[in-house]
């Protein structure tokens, strides 16, 4: 009796443990080194833009639009795992337009117990997993998909990049339309009729290796906000419309612009 007793106490503490710790943010990554301070350069805000787009860029950028080849995000998240959502932290390196590799860490009682790799690298996404790697042409498609969708830290990109393209839709909605290889993907992209702000991204996304239909896959800007004087999208939500709720939240604590990436996209860990 006493013994058991004892296993229903230390069940008591580990579970009393769970709960708080999944509610303890973890220290942020800290800051990657800044180089010398550089301008970036600009071009023009493009005529025949569909007016809620060209009204978000005025709002973002004014009259010049920045070109940013790369960039470093960090901050915090919240990441819904088999229904319990555990805080983390990650570290989001682009060159923009082209590839990605995200760093993820999962935390419990503000310490790391899982580390995500993700890559999508010369069109090919590869997630990498303590408990295995995937790899298909699905997550290919995902990946692609979710490096245009991330570029709301730098949406400077959806202008500069020639091969990108907005189409009209309606006074608060325009279509982005986004490499994928030799094919196109469309996003379908939605203003605040208020604030003229982006506020959701919606398209047609495969969830796993080896599925056979695509589900709508909802990416929602939370909150705009300015980083070392930088406008970007500073929180914002991944949703599966099947699922009705966000897998993921992502708050930003540190950006950085045009620094060279090249080694550092194929590195793992922070």
């Amino acid at each position: 009796m006493k013994a058991l007793c004892i296993v229903i106490l230390i069940l008591v503490i580990v579970v009393a443990l769970f709960l708080v710790g999944i509610h303890i943010k973890p220290r942020p990554f800290p800051p990657f080194p800044r180089s010398a301070k550089s301008i970036l350069k600009t071009i023009p805000l493009p005529d025949g833009l569909p007016k809620p787009v060209e009204r978000f860029y005025q709002l973002i950028y004014g009259e010049n639009i920045p070109v940013i080849d790369s960039a470093i995000v960090s901050g915090r998240l919240r990441l819904r795992i088999m229904g319990i959502t555990f805080p983390g932290r990650f570290r989001f390196v682009h060159e923009t337009g082209k590839g990605y590799r995200h760093y993820i860490e999962t935390t419990l009682l503000g310490f790391p117990i899982m580390k995500v790799n993700e890559f999508y690298l010369n069109g090919k996404g590869r997630l990498e997993l303590p408990f295995g790697i995937s790899e298909s042409p699905e997550i290919d498609q995902g990946g692609n998909l979710g490096m245009w969708a991330e570029s709301t830290f730098f949406p400077a990109i959806w202008l500069t990049d020639p091969k990108v393209r907005w189409e009209p839709l309606d006074q608060d909605s325009s279509i982005l339309v986004v490499p994928f290889g030799e094919q196109e993907e469309r996003f379908i992209v939605r203003f605040d009729s208020q604030t003229g702000y982006l506020k959701l991204m919606e398209a047609m996304r495969y969830k796993s290796a080896g599925d056979k239909h695509k589900v709508l896959w909802l990416a929602e800007t939370l909150k705009w906000g300015s980083i070392d004087k930088h406008n970007l999208m500073i929180e914002g939500s991944a949703t599966w419309l099947d699922e009705g709720k966000p897998w993921a939240v992502f708050t930003v604590d540190d950006v950085v612009y045009q620094v060279n990436v090249s080694e550092y996209l194929q590195a793992h860990g922070l």
